[in-house]
């Protein structure tokens, strides 16, 4: 199958670019797309050398390219606009519409999304990181009082990645507790955990997912058997019922998704926005 060349243009880190663009383009399950971000075009120059950048994958290649920009200022706008391609505009269809309606002109400030504007925001979203680190996997912290929300479920179910994003997007205090073989065993889990009963949420995976995770980071040995995810994770779905906690399947769902349904269901305050 043929690659299409996908470019995400920003005048700052690209998430938001990339976040749009991954958004609409993962709807086209037949296409096979190539994906180049462009970061920090910021000058005039920088804004004609990803105009060189994608023309060149344009006349590589047999099919048009995809541009997705974030770019906010009007004159780099322009500039990148005269690249071959399919060029989708983020300010030419929202700001535009929003500044009619608002009947207020855009201030064109550069950061406004994702940069260092916002102090308080920023060291909200590091602290609750801090969290999340020294309360990884049942850490030394254990500051669990703190904690929004307390991740629970068998290694290597995706507790930690779900933690780091809840902290970095939303300054959720997000913990994670590793079920051990005794609590497995026991079908109990221990009375500091039980004290936060109301912030518990689990997590479970299917048992062929499991063991490719944990093959991948150990392939040898009692860990990654076949016997021992489906041990695990039946144990593991018998405490949730036994504690009536809350959980969600991880298998075919992103951090994204993961994080987005762990809110809606425990009603945990986002702490900043995105």
């Amino acid at each position: 199958m043929k690659e299409r060349a996908v470019f995400f243009l920003s005048d700052q880190t690209g998430i938001t670019a990339e976040a749009l663009g991954h958004s609409l383009i993962s709807q086209f399950t037949g296409q096979n797309f190539r994906q180049m971000t462009l970061p920090f075009i910021d000058s005039e120059d920088k804004a004609r050398e990803a105009v060189q950048t994608i023309n060149a994958a344009s006349k590589k290649g047999s099919l048009k390219t995809i541009v997705f920009s974030t770019l906010v200022q009007p004159e780099l706008r322009e500039i990148v606009k005269d690249a071959k391609g399919l060029h989708l505009d983020m300010f030419d269809a929202f700001l535009e519409p929003l500044a009619v309606e608002l009947e207020e002109k855009p201030t064109f400030a550069l950061g406004g999304a994702h940069g260092m504007s916002d102090i308080e925001t920023y060291m909200r979203r590091m602290e609750a990181t801090n969290f999340a680190l020294a309360n990884d996997d049942g850490g030394i912290s254990r500051n669990y009082d703190a904690a929004d929300v307390i991740l629970v479920g068998v290694s290597r179910s995706g507790k930690t990645p779900t933690c780091l994003y809840l902290a970095l997007q939303y300054g959720v205090y997000a913990a994670n507790y590793p079920l051990t073989d005794e609590e497995l065993e026991n079908g109990t889990l221990p009375d500091f955990l039980v004290e936060q009963k109301q912030k518990l949420y689990g997590l479970t995976i299917t048992p062929e997912r499991l063991q490719q995770i944990r093959k991948e980071r150990r392939p040898l040995g009692k860990y990654s058997s076949a016997q021992q995810v489906r041990f695990e994770l039946r144990e593991a779905a018998k405490i949730f019922r036994r504690y009536g906690i809350p959980h969600v399947d991880t298998t075919a769902f992103s951090i994204e998704e993961i994080s987005s349904r762990i809110l809606d269901s425990t009603g945990v305050e986002r702490r900043v926005r995105p």
